[in-house]
């Protein structure tokens, strides 16, 4: 009888070590799976801010394209709404003078 009892407690006593280790497996297989998740979120969050960067940078340049496109168009459109002939402009750059140096 003694024999069977020094078993079962020799048999508890190894499960509860059993359990123990598998304690301590379970919390560093999810501290590793934390660890994991905070470098996979960083690495998401740096990408995308690149990428928001690219995107900014490609608008903006896009933005400076058109915004040439529409001058230039304007400027086209104001030359061929204004006319000066030669003896009028040389009176209103005379005139300008004129201001600029009195």
């Amino acid at each position: 009888m003694h024999d069977a009892i020094q078993k079962v407690i020799a048999t508890e006593a190894e499960a509860k070590q059993r359990v123990q280790t598998a304690k301590a497996e379970a919390e560093r297989i999810s501290l590793a799976a934390q660890k994991r998740a905070r470098e996979m979120t960083e690495n998401a969050r740096q990408e995308t801010q690149r990428d928001a960067q690219e995107i900014l940078s490609s608008a903006l340049k896009q933005a400076e394209n058109d915004k040439q496109v529409r001058l230039v168009a304007v400027s086209v459109e104001i030359e061929k709404q204004v006319f000066l002939d030669d003896a009028t402009r040389q009176r209103a750059a005379a005139a300008v003078v004129h201001c600029v140096c009195s």
